[in-house]
């Protein structure tokens, strides 16, 4: 399993995959952070798909061509704006991942490559949502063969380290759990 995911600094404009994931908004236009850098690398091509798709709600994904970018698709999903913690920001974050997960082992889509959904501008604190992240990605792996490799790309050195931190606390809490049925 540890081998099926990694986690980088870096840019996912850049990822030489299958597919990427944006952090969209509800009406799929081209916005600010993330979402505008993969519209922007991706041209214009990119933006007259989404128009046709009639938008997303919150937790769900869509996907598109890759255009300019070099991966085959972009899975489009849009993540909860952080109200506190109250509003079902976690199951939707979660939903975020596992349809972006089901589109990608839907259209065969063998590596691809997750942002921080919505640790930007939606202001979920990243310590919350990437054990979200791992824990979803994980168990969907744990039981579909695609895809084959899940990269966490992380754009700033502290959302890096933040799912580094929850990545080191998932495997040990999977050691754990397994030394504990071997007793």
């Amino acid at each position: 399993m540890t081998s099926r995911i990694e986690i980088l600094q870096g840019d996912i404009t850049k990822f030489t995959g299958a597919a990427i994931v944006n952090g969209a908004n509800e009406w799929l236009l081209a916005g600010g952070g993330v979402d505008g850098a993969i519209h922007h690398a991706a041209g214009d091509e990119l933006q007259a798909e989404c128009d046709q798709l009639g938008g997303c709600e919150t937790g769900q994904a869509k996907i598109t061509k890759g255009y300019r970018l070099p991966v085959r698709a972009i899975i489009h999903t849009v993540g909860p704006v952080w109200q506190g913690g109250n509003k079902h920001e976690a199951e939707l974050l979660s939903a975020c991942y596992q349809n972006s997960l089901e589109l990608a082992a839907k259209h065969q889509l063998e590596t691809i490559a997750f942002p921080a959904i919505s640790c930007g501008i939606y202001g979920y604190p990243v310590e919350l949502a990437a054990p979200i992240a791992i824990h979803t990605v994980t168990n969907f792996l744990a039981t579909n063969a695609i895809p084959k490799k899940v990269t966490f790309i992380c754009f700033e050195s502290a959302i890096y380290h933040a799912y580094c931190t929850a990545w080191a606390a998932y495997q040990a809490s999977q050691k754990h759990a397994t030394h504990s049925t071997e007793l």
